[in-house]
């Protein structure tokens, strides 16, 4: 007897590939219009273990809230160049940068520790003229977000990244004032045996079916700023999929590692840092040497592959955030492209630093993997006290 085709399967591919099309669409949109990350979330004290700068180093980097770049500046490299294709990352960036060099360094800690000024209207009109004029442009529209007076009292509630922690702030905190309570005893503990008592309390009442549910939307993963292709890298590679993936993550960070030196997570929970938990560059000691090294920070709005064209030289490092999961899904070509520039572009012996939702280093084409040489015994070491622990895997390589 002969099979009928089933007809309800047969659309199922172009459906898929309609919904695929639809989320890219949205990630376009998202990020080419709107400030994405407020904060950088990839742990600097394990980059500069690993990349050991010195004063003839010369970084290539992705910008994103500019945090890392201004952290390894302490370390006195020749030179770091913040590259970004959204002019709103590179706008953070600047703005920190003319703080740094106005000098005062309450201005600086009001703004970006405690996330809101009095004053934020007059600091900025300040700081302004010496602003390039794309940043002049994004803040004369935000400079809101650092109003205290205002709803989210926060610039760290503001962005796409700020807005879903706003959001999700409020289905766990502000309905619930008991859980909030709680995650502050888990901030002030001082002890890892407490916090996983803490957690243990905690953690029933944060994954209810409302953010269970939540952490599976493709439109939360995208403000958040995690495309598609990472989405499918955890669905497919991790047991229990993404639900179970940010569970077991968050598990981790809060109790296998000390909560009180983890500001990462602590100014999305509270809207604000403190002066003991803070990024290095908001640290009193770390000013004047920032304050004088701030003009070796170059900000490029542009693709990397695009900047190593316009800008050819020796780099000696290059940190490639998470950016190469989306190009090996989406273009191929393009992510060739861009480490064919980057042998072009190196100096001997150069560094390379990348993360990703991966769980290995599949995604990166075995032509390129054969020129560089890995870390991986010290890397899966590190990756375990990364105190964001967002990300499946960590990954450092020489250039052969």
């Amino acid at each position: 007897m002969t099979a009928k085709p089933r007809g309800p399967a047969a659309p199922a591919k172009p459906a898929r590939s309609l919904l695929k099309s639809a989320h890219d669409a949205v990630f376009r949109h998202v990020h080419g219009g709107q400030l994405i990350y407020n904060a950088c979330w990839e742990d600097p004290r394990i980059d500069r273990e690993l990349m050991h700068l010195r004063a003839d180093s010369e970084v290539v980097m992705i910008t994103s809230a500019g945090c890392n770049a201004l952290d390894y500046l302490l370390d006195g490299p020749a030179a770091i160049h913040a590259v970004d294709v959204n002019r709103r990352q590179n706008a953070l960036l600047a703005l920190k940068l003319a703080l740094l060099r106005r000098g005062e360094f309450t201005d600086l800690f009001e703004f970006f520790g405690l996330g809101s000024h009095e004053r934020h209207r007059a600091v900025y009109r300040a700081v302004r003229p010496s602003l390039p004029e794309e940043a002049r442009e994004f803040w004369d529209r935000k400079i809101a977000f650092f109003d205290p007076k205002a709803l989210k009292r926060s610039f760290y509630y503001h962005g796409t990244a700020g807005d879903v922690a706003w959001l999700l702030g409020g289905a766990l905190f502000r309905a619930n004032p008991g859980t909030k309570k709680l995650a502050l005893c888990l901030l002030d503990a001082e002890t890892l045996a407490q916090q996983r008592e803490i957690y243990a309390m905690l953690e029933p009442k944060i994954w209810g079916k409302l953010n269970s549910w939540l952490v599976r939307q493709r439109l939360l993963m995208t403000l958040l700023g995690v495309p598609g292709p990472q989405v499918r890298l955890i669905e497919q590679g991790y047991p229990g999929g993404l639900t179970a993936y940010v569970q077991d993550k968050l598990r981790h960070v809060m109790t296998a590692l000390p909560v009180s030196e983890n500001y990462f997570w602590r100014v999305y929970m509270t809207g604000s840092y403190t002066f003991g938990c803070c990024p290095n560059y908001l640290r009193r000691e770390n000013f004047a040497p920032l304050v004088e090294r701030a003009d070796r920070v170059h900000l490029h709005t542009c693709t990397i592959s695009d900047f190593l064209r316009r800008s050819p030289g020796r780099y000696s490092h290059f940190v490639l955030l998470d950016h190469q999961d989306w190009l090996a899904w989406h273009d191929p070509a393009a992510l060739l492209e861009e480490w064919e520039l980057i042998f072009a572009n190196s100096r001997p012996g150069a560094k390379v630093l990348l993360r990703s939702a991966a769980l290995d280093l599949s995604f990166v084409p075995e032509s390129v993997r054969a020129r560089l040489k890995f870390s991986p015994a010290l890397t899966t070491r590190l990756h375990r006290t990364d105190r964001v622990g967002t990300y499946g895997s960590l990954h450092f390589a020489e250039i052969k």
